[in-house]
């Protein structure tokens, strides 16, 4: 399934994409599963997603994906977890030959990501907006200590993430790059949730970036430090992993190294990121006003 939250007709509502290319359409859930389930979280906290696929089975779509204006795909996650210099060319960029043995995290605030076709806001406070093209992970079972070999079983599926950054503003503290990476609206998600029955996290994933239409990253999964699974192990050691947890799993290196000086996303720029097997999240910059 494509689960997603969105809203449509003056209302907030989940529910599931169905066909494909431009005949995208929307199986509202909400409708057909309230007030057992109310969000996309619900189902994943309480064992609904195969009642959710039940619910698809033999219906049309209630209205085109046109119609619907995209909300992040699970709204208000206890975590958003993000992984740092986890592809092992990146990690070369930084002038690090050596693998490292534990991976980089930070946290990002569900406020800091726009949902897909939403704007990325470039603030007043800074030009150095950039982007970051990853996948990223939702917890379905809860676990903690979870043993590499039962990680993926704990994957509800994924979606994908624009971990946008205000790069000047990730200097600002000794030891975090919190405040670069937490303006509002700064990045983004979706468009949707593909859940881990459609696809196999198991074997590498293609992921490409486009800015304007024009190829900026270009990897699979198999150039990751750590891997899914190994993250989610590393993750559960010190904390509990709950339903709707995100793991935001890292950036492979851009094609082009930045210039000197640097180029910074500006208003009227598109990013594009896409995985064949989920879809593509597509946003435009914005100035703020």
């Amino acid at each position: 399934m494509r689960l997603a939250s969105y809203k449509v007709r003056g209302r907030d509502s989940f529910g599931a994409v169905i066909g494909e290319g431009g005949a995208l359409g929307v199986v509202d859930l909400k409708t057909r599963l309230a007030p057992q389930f109310s969000s996309v979280l619900d189902l994943l906290r309480d064992d609904g997603l195969d009642v959710a696929r039940a619910a698809l089975q033999g219906v049309r779509a209630d209205f085109p994906a046109a119609d619907v204006e995209w909300l992040a795909p699970v709204l208000a996650p206890e975590k958003i977890l993000c992984i740092g210099i986890n592809y092992a060319n990146r990690n070369a960029d930084y002038g690090d030959q050596d693998v490292p043995k534990y991976p980089s995290m930070f946290y990002r605030a569900p406020g800091s990501l726009s949902p897909h076709q939403g704007p990325i806001v470039l603030p007043r406070e800074s030009e150095q907006l950039d982007y970051e093209g990853e996948i990223a992970l939702v917890i379905g079972k809860p676990g903690r200590r979870i043993a590499q070999a039962d990680a993926l079983s704990h994957v509800a599926g994924a979606t994908l993430c624009n971990e946008g950054t205000i790069r000047d503003w990730i200097r600002h503290g000794k030891f975090n790059v919190t405040q670069g990476k937490n303006w509002d609206n700064s990045g983004s998600i979706g468009p949707w949730l593909v859940t881990a029955d459609e696809i196999d996290l198991a074997k590498p994933l293609h992921l490409t970036v486009k800015v304007n239409g024009e190829i900026t990253q270009d990897d699979t999964t198999a150039s990751m430090i750590k891997s899914f699974a190994e993250l989610i192990a590393y993750v559960s050691t010190f904390m509990t992993l709950k339903a709707g947890d995100i793991i935001v799993t890292g950036t492979p290196v851009k094609r082009v190294p930045q210039p000197d000086p640097p180029v910074w996303l500006k208003a009227g720029d598109t990013i594009e990121i896409s995985v064949p097997e989920i879809g593509t999240l597509r946003n435009t910059v914005v100035a703020e006003s």
